[in-house]
C-alpha cells in the first residue's frame, strides 16, 4: 500500500496578509517584463500578445522577437534568479532578492542592453490606483524566497488544472496565461458572437484596450491572489456579458459564491488546498460556473465542447 500523497506540499498555504508586500513588489517586476514583451510583439487579439506562461521553475514571458533575433525574461522561483536568453547564444540576469521596482527596473533593462536589446517600454504601470512610475518606484521593496516559490507552486498547480479545463472545449479559446495587469492567472472560453461595447472604468487601463479584450461574448476564470474588497486568495470566474440570472445560478461547490463587488463567482483558494481531491474541486467550481454562463447566454454547447 503506497503512502497518502502530502497535498499540501504541492497546494501550499497562501494567506495575503503574509506576503502582501512582496506581492506588491513582484506585481511591478512582472508588469516591467510584461511591458517588454508588450513593446516588442505583434499585437494578438485580447491582449494575448502581453502576458506570461508559468514554467516548471516559474514564470517566462516566452520568445520575444527583437528584429532578426529573439530572447526570452524567466522568472526562476526556485532558484530565485531572473535571466534573459537571446537566440545567438548569450545570457544575462541578476538574482531575485529585497530591491526597490526602481532598482529592479534598471538592473533588468541594463542587463538587457549588455546584450544589445534595446528595447524602450511605457514606465506608468497598468491596473492600479495609485500607479509609481517604474523608474522612480522606491516604495516597493519586498522579497520574500518563500512567499514568491509558494505563489509559483499555486500558479503551477492551477495551469494544470485549468488546461485539462480547457481540453474540453473546441470552440475558440485562450492559452492558460497570466496577465501582468491583474496579475491573474486565467483562460477564456468564446462563444463566437459579438458581445456589446464594454463600458472601460479599469485603473490605469486605456478602454480601447478592455472594449478590444471583451469585443466577443466570453466565460473567464482564473486565479488570483486577493486584494481590496476580497482579501485572500481565490478562483474566479465570470462571463461578459453577464446573462440575466447569472449571479443567483446553483454553482458548484457549496463554498463559492457570487461577489456584487467584484460581478463574479469566487472559490476561496483554502477550500480547494484544503480539500481531499482539491483537482476535483476546482474542476467542479470551472465546470459549473461556465454552464451556467453558457446554457443562461444561449451558447451553443453543442459545436463548441468535445464530446468524446
Amino acid at each position: 500500500m503506497q503512502p497518502a500523497l502530502n497535498l499540501a506540499g504541492f497546494w501550499p498555504s497562501l494567506p495575503l496578509e503574509s506576503w502582501a508586500e512582496t506581492y506588491a513588489t513582484l506585481h511591478m517586476w512582472i508588469q516591467v517584463a510584461g511591458k517588454i514583451r508588450l513593446t516588442q510583439s505583434p499585437w494578438i487579439n485580447h491582449s494575448w500578445h502581453a502576458t506570461l506562461y508559468v514554467t516548471a521553475a516559474g514564470l517566462t514571458t516566452s520568445p520575444i522577437p527583437y528584429g532578426l533575433r529573439t530572447f526570452q525574461i524567466d522568472f526562476d522561483f526556485i532558484r530565485h534568479q531572473l535571466t534573459i536568453n537571446s537566440s545567438d547564444g548569450r545570457m544575462a540576469g541578476f538574482a531575485l532578492e529585497p530591491q526597490s521596482v526602481a532598482a529592479f527596473y534598471r538592473r533588468l533593462m541594463g542587463e538587457m542592453r549588455s546584450l544589445d536589446l534595446h528595447v524602450a517600454i511605457h514606465e506608468k504601470p497598468n491596473e492600479v490606483p495609485e500607479p509609481i512610475s517604474f523608474d522612480l518606484d522606491e516604495s516597493h521593496r519586498s522579497y520574500d524566497r518563500e512567499y514568491a516559490h509558494r505563489f509559483w507552486q499555486v500558479l503551477l498547480q492551477a495551469d494544470r488544472v485549468f488546461k485539462e479545463f480547457r481540453a474540453r472545449f473546441i470552440g475558440k479559446c485562450s492559452p492558460v496565461h497570466l496577465f501582468f495587469g491583474a496579475m491573474d492567472l486565467a483562460v477564456t472560453r468564446f462563444s463566437g458572437r459579438p458581445a456589446p461595447p464594454h463600458p472601460g472604468g479599469i485603473p490605469n487601463l486605456p478602454d480601447s484596450v478592455t472594449r478590444e479584450a471583451y469585443s466577443h461574448e466570453v466565460s473567464s476564470c482564473g486565479f488570483w491572489a486577493g486584494g481590496g474588497a476580497f482579501p485572500h486568495p481565490a478562483f474566479y470566474s465570470y462571463a461578459y456579458p453577464e446573462p440575466a440570472g447569472f449571479s443567483a445560478a446553483p454553482v458548484r461547490p457549496a463554498a463559492a459564491v457570487y461577489s456584487n463587488d467584484f460581478r463574479e463567482f469566487l472559490l476561496p483558494y483554502d477550500a480547494v488546498c484544503q480539500a481531499e481531491s482539491p483537482d476535483s474541486l476546482l474542476l467542479e467550481f470551472l465546470q459549473s460556473t461556465y454552464e451556467a454562463a453558457a446554457n443562461l447566454a444561449g451558447w451553443d454547447r453543442q459545436a463548441l465542447e468535445r464530446r468524446d
